[in-house]
């Protein structure tokens, strides 16, 4: 069956639709990963976004159930060059056509991706629509297009009630603003006993359940929308629990604490950044998903200092707290697969709570 994907600009793909048959208008994003397309589906960063495929071939290894970072698919569309029918993967439990069509989740192949990403990175991202309805009238879809904005996505991703991983070690409090299974796996497998909260958890009961420290997750969507959260964060930076912080969660404590965040041209999405820490001098090779960063110019030099920077465009990709136990991060350290270079961040993390708790 024809599918269609119509810009916000008026530029219409014609290609095969894939997965589900519904109509969807959702923001275009695009992913240079060339490996990891099951836990690009299932990242919650990805909700209200349909996702393009840089790489031509994306399903040759299957569906791998073991392998998702969260419970489901969260990307409103998908987009991708050519769909493999036929996987091979001894640990493959699916083909990525079968696990769109039973999640809902529409999408189109045959396009020439790498000519949409061109538009992407020249125009910026913009909204679309993926549709098997011949008979559309593009200007009718501009307006619809023009009027679409994603709001709401940390409450539809974030749990409805915690849970616990038990571990021997520290104790840390995980805020869900969308977070990847594997953030709290790797705390887990660091010892920690991991407590699961929701992401409008209030301050007071986070504190009250004294953690040795307190993990703010990834998330979708634009930060300054987490009003309710933000003024959580400024009730935890006021106390002495040490804290680490990835992507979404690195954008509301800087907003927490008087900084401004803005809207990036395309974003960052891949496993292939390289990011620069001030401290070392050393560079590693990240992966990442964000379409909003911190303003550098808005930091007050009293509170934080930018702690890595991204090598291509020297935009924050982290900021170490002055006179407090919080690091945050703009990339991700628990990628997986991706690169490993930055996992040590969790065990920063660790030496950091231990510290506190001596010095306590």
């Amino acid at each position: 069956m024809k599918a269609f994907l119509i810009l916000e600009d008026g530029t219409v793909f014609t290609g095969t639709s894939i997965g589900s048959k519904k109509e969807i208008i959702s923001e275009i994003v695009f992913n240079t990963s060339m490996t990891g397309y099951l836990e690009v589906l299932t990242d919650p960063s990805y909700a209200g976004q349909a996702v393009v495929m840089t790489y031509p071939l994306i399903g040759n290894y299957g569906i791998c159930h073991e392998d998702m970072e969260s419970l489901r698919p969260w990307p409103d569309g998908y987009i991708v060059r050519e769909l493999s029918r036929v996987p091979s993967n001894f640990r493959s439990n699916d083909s990525i056509q079968n696990f769109l069509e039973t999640n809902d989740i529409p999408g189109i192949s045959g396009i020439d991706t790498r000519a949409l990403t061109k538009i992407l990175r020249e125009k910026g991202t913009m909204n679309g629509m993926i549709t098997t309805n011949e008979s559309f009238d593009v200007e009718e879809v501009k307006e619809k297009l023009k009027e679409y904005k994603p709001s709401g996505v940390v409450k539809k991703v974030t749990c409805t009630g915690s849970t616990v991983l038990e571990g021997n070690g520290y104790k840390v409090a995980l805020m869900d603003f969308g977070a990847k299974r594997n953030i709290a796996k790797s705390l887990n497998e660091r010892g920690c006993n991991v407590t699961i909260y929701p992401a409008f958890t209030p301050a007071e009961e986070i504190i009250a359940d004294e953690p040795d420290g307190i993990m703010l997750s990834n998330g979708p969507g634009d930060p300054k929308e987490c009003v309710s959260i933000i003024n959580e964060l400024k009730k935890l930076y006021n106390t002495e629990i040490p804290i680490f912080a990835i992507c979404l969660g690195h954008q509301l404590m800087a907003l927490a604490t008087g900084a401004d965040t803005h809207k990036m041209k395309y974003g960052h999405r891949g496993a292939n950044h390289p990011v620069k820490d001030l401290n070392s001098g050393r560079v590693y090779i990240s992966s990442q998903n964000h379409g909003y960063v911190v303003d550098s110019s808005t930091i007050n030099p009293d509170i934080a200092e930018v702690g890595f920077i991204n090598v291509n465009d020297k935009t924050v990709e982290g900021l170490r707290y002055k006179n407090k136990n919080i690091f945050t991060v703009q990339f991700h350290p628990e990628a997986c697969p991706g690169p490993q270079d930055s996992s040590l961040l969790f065990d920063e993390f660790i030496s950091m709570m231990e510290r506190s708790k001596n010095n306590a």
